[in-house]
């Protein structure tokens, strides 16, 4: 097929069509989380260390940047749809490994595993991006994120819902039955988009080194993403060993909750990339940036109380998403005809920086509990802030 050909082939994005790749994005990344509100019951199941419980977590982060990888790159040379369908095989086979595991070094395997297989939505976000009005990009990727971010979050209540009264197990069997009707669903609704990349897979991964070396703000971006990503993980890997301690005493469905809570952030996703489209995204990372930094403050003063958690909560994950979704909009600016491989360094780096956050924070919490938390949160969030303010300026919209 030929590149006029393909980009003929290219269908319309209709509001179905979106819904349903936001919903996708959604109940698919949510696989990455469920187990963070578990830690605690997992430690006592297998009866490990903390430390080595917020291991399981830091795998899964580390299987997601690998399956990014060596996976999202296929979607500029292969058919998206048909690579999608395909994929949600292998997830469906790692979340019941998961369920079923035997020992922490087994469930440490699965977890890498639902880690390196829950790419879809990396998939779904560039295709959204692909279909979408150039003047509009911005909105589109917002709405599609903001499935992401409800995903991210809301995982985090169902799986502390659920292991509080089913245990740990039985999430993981959930999700799969979950995958197996979304399969379903994509197979009839989700649109095909063909690719335009004509080489082999070795030059198609060779190809990833030049975009990092050429595209200035790609790396600009990515290292600010991931800088941010890293203070997210940190806090949420170890709430739930800060409420399982005095005074809050609480278990893994008040943990979870705290999702509900960040939902907030998922409601101004779409507003966010709106700005975006305006040409202000500079301006307002300075600001979502800041709102990171003024979130570990509110934790390092109020850690202790629910109002002050809550209200931190907030303010980090709209502050988060929003830098996510400026920095998304970006680089799908600079090259169409390669947006999956520049989502592919993006998002490796920022789930590399998720995965050192998780590890920073619970090691930090083992030797210095909260407190640990919240220094590392702080320095990881100012030092975005730095790169933000040195390298990133405006870029132009392009087709």
């Amino acid at each position: 097929m030929t590149k006029n050909t393909a980009a003929v082939a290219a269908p319309a994005l209709t509001r179905l069509n979106l819904w349903v790749m936001a919903s996708a994005t959604g109940l698919v990344v949510a696989n990455l989380y469920y187990n963070q509100p578990l830690l605690d019951e997992i430690a006592r199941t297998f009866r490990i260390t903390e430390a080595k419980a917020g291991s399981i977590s830091m795998l899964t982060q580390l299987g997601y940047a690998v399956g990014m990888l060596f996976i999202i790159p296929l979607g500029d040379m292969l058919q998206r749809k048909k690579l999608i369908m395909f994929n949600f095989g292998m997830i469906i086979a790692a979340l019941l490994l998961a369920a079923f595991s035997p020992n922490s070094t087994f469930l440490m395997v699965a977890s890498f595993l639902i880690g390196a297989t829950s790419v879809t939505p990396q998939l779904l976000i560039p295709m959204a991006a692909h279909l979408a009005r150039p003047e509009e990009r911005g909105r589109t990727v917002g709405f599609v994120m903001s499935g992401l971010l409800i995903g991210i979050l809301l995982s985090r209540t169902i799986s502390g819902f659920v292991g509080a009264h089913l245990g740990w197990r039985a999430i993981f069997i959930i999700a799969g039955l979950v995958m197996v009707l979304l399969w379903i669903l994509l197979y009839f609704l989700l649109p095909e988009v063909y690719p335009e990349y004509k080489g082999n897979y070795k030059s198609l991964m060779q190809s990833l080194i030049s975009l990092i070396r050429e595209e200035p703000m790609l790396r600009m971006a990515a290292i600010r993403g991931a800088l941010c990503f890293a203070s997210f993980a940190a806090f949420w890997t170890t709430l739930v060993f800060l409420l399982r301690e005095s005074p809050f005493n609480a278990g893994s469905d008040v943990a979870g909750a705290f999702g509900l809570v960040g939902a907030f952030g998922a409601l101004g996703a779409s507003f966010m990339g709106r700005i975006s489209d305006k040409g202000n995204s500079q301006q307002v990372t300075t600001y979502s940036i800041g709102l990171i930094i003024l979130s570990y403050l509110i934790f390092g003063v109020s850690g202790s109380s629910y109002v002050g958690l809550v209200a931190g909560v907030i303010l980090l994950d709209l502050g988060v998403q929003a830098t996510h979704i400026s920095n998304q909009t970006l680089i799908f600016s600079l090259r169409p005809e390669a947006r999956n491989r520049l989502n592919t360094v993006y998002m490796v780096t920022y789930f590399l920086g998720g995965a050192s956050g998780t590890f920073l924070a619970s090691q930090l919490w083992h030797l210095w509990q909260w407190q640990g938390v919240v220094i590392i949160g702080i320095i990881l969030s100012v030092l975005a802030l730095l790169v933000h303010l040195r390298f990133a300026k405006p870029q132009p919209i392009v087709a």
